[in-house]
């Protein structure tokens, strides 16, 4: 009754699994445009096929006396005026099918399978020269490549410029409030309790910070940020940087005598040129005494002949190449953030991150592992890879510290070693 009363500019309905999403927000759109006249409304799942099993079939069983459907412009269309589109947007690309449309109201289903580009541009569409009130609906549970702006938008309330939170409205849904599904199947929640930690947790509770996929389950915002503190000059300063006219992303990084890294400062930010990315950094580049950037860089460019390296150079930011394997660097960033229990029974990190570095701690917990290649993180949606991409190039160009007592022991093994073995001796 909540979502069906709900009449804020946006609305999430969402959580956990079984709560009967898909059905309110199909039924939702159907009372709307019995109730208002000419109103025009478009229903959005990931694949054609899902919006097939899930939306039209029932629909045309539904709708069978109330509206008639036209498969060739996969639309329903009431006596009344009014009528539903039912679309899809399995890619980046088959967005752009819809610019230029006009719809009252839109629906997405599942908008967690949807990237933040594809519900911007959705949000375009949203208008036209009538009197009804522009609205969106979307159900959604935790995961998919559109975690991290349902997430924002809805859970956090993190707005940016020009986003109004007032607009925004979030309604959990549990399967405890499907009567009808544990009524027909009642072991359906026991299934879900069955299920390993992070996918029960979201699937059952609806927990936004636990989701299957997660390439970096072992993020923990208590043990892996801290507020700002002043960075002792005696500690090393490093600035690694992954560049593309898209973003520039570069994360500053100073490395205590202890071994622990700490991530004080970023830079992120997209459309710069090379000499404005460059002087983008040298304004927080204080101290430092090595930028770091991947080979990449050093391939020529068609149009001046010149590389980026080279062009890095020329604006007064020296860079130091490395080559990074994408599973080998994942997995040395993984050990600098993988937690510990300290003396005093504290979980702590080999690597924090300060609180103002937003974009960096924002894009971590979004990572989502490639479903083709184990070990690897996923490239979609590409805008939050590119500040995990450089905090990788920091901990792939410097080992992982060791205990202070393995530095130690080390050594001695090593000479104990050579006392049994004559001919080391020699060398």
């Amino acid at each position: 009754m909540l979502f069906f009363s709900a009449d804020e500019k946006y609305v999430a309905y969402g959580g956990a699994r079984g709560g009967g999403k898909s059905w309110a927000l199909r039924r939702k759109m159907i009372l709307m445009c019995l109730r208002y006249p000419g109103l025009s409304v478009l229903i959005v799942r990931k694949s054609y096929q899902e919006l097939r099993e899930n939306h039209i079939r029932p629909m045309c069983a539904e709708l069978a006396e109330i509206a008639t459907y036209t498969d060739t412009r996969k639309t329903f269309e009431f006596k009344n005026g009014s009528h539903i589109k039912m679309g899809y947007c399995d890619s980046e690309g088959d967005v752009d099918r819809y610019q230029g449309q006009e719809f009252d109201i839109i629906a997405l289903d599942e908008a967690t399978q949807l990237t933040e580009y594809q519900f911007q541009t959705f949000k375009g569409c949203l208008r036209g020269a009538n009197d009804f009130p522009k609205r969106m609906y979307i159900t959604c549970n935790p995961g998919g490549v559109g975690h991290g702006w349902v997430k924002r938008l809805f859970i956090d309330r993190d707005y940016r410029e020009g986003e109004n939170p007032k607009d925004y409205r979030f309604i959990p849904a549990v399967v405890y409030d499907n009567k009808a599904l544990l009524s027909k199947d009642p072991d359906y929640i026991e299934r879900l309790k069955s299920l390993p930690v992070s996918l029960r947790d979201a699937w059952l509770y609806g927990k936004w910070d636990a989701f299957q996929g997660q390439f970096f389950p072992e993020f923990d915002m208590s043990v892996h940020t801290c507020d700002e503190h002043e960075i002792p000059k005696e500690w090393s300063r490093y600035c690694a940087i992954d560049y593309g006219l898209d973003m520039l992303a570069a994360v500053f990084v100073a490395l205590s005598p202890d071994g622990h890294a700490h991530v004080y400062d970023e830079v992120y930010e997209k459309d710069l040129i090379v000499s404005e990315a460059a002087k983008k950094i040298k304004e927080k580049s204080s101290g430092v005494c090595q930028f770091i950037a991947p080979s990449d860089l050093w391939s020529r460019q068609k149009d001046s002949g010149k590389s980026i390296y080279e062009l890095f150079c020329e604006n007064g930011v020296y860079l130091t190449k490395i080559s990074p394997e994408r599973v080998q660097s994942f997995l040395c960033l993984k050990e600098w953030l993988k937690p510990y229990i300290d003396e005093d029974g504290r979980k702590k990190s080999k690597m924090t991150i300060f609180r103002n570095c937003s974009n960096l701690i924002r894009c971590l917990p979004q990572l989502l592992h490639d479903p083709k290649k184990p070990g690897d993180a996923s490239t979609k949606p590409h805008e939050i890879t590119h500040a995990p991409d450089a905090l990788r190039y920091f901990a792939s160009s410097r080992a992982f510290f060791a205990s202070q007592n393995e530095k130690k022991e080390k050594p001695k093994r090593l000479s104990q070693k050579i006392k049994g073995n004559a001919h080391l001796r020699k060398l």
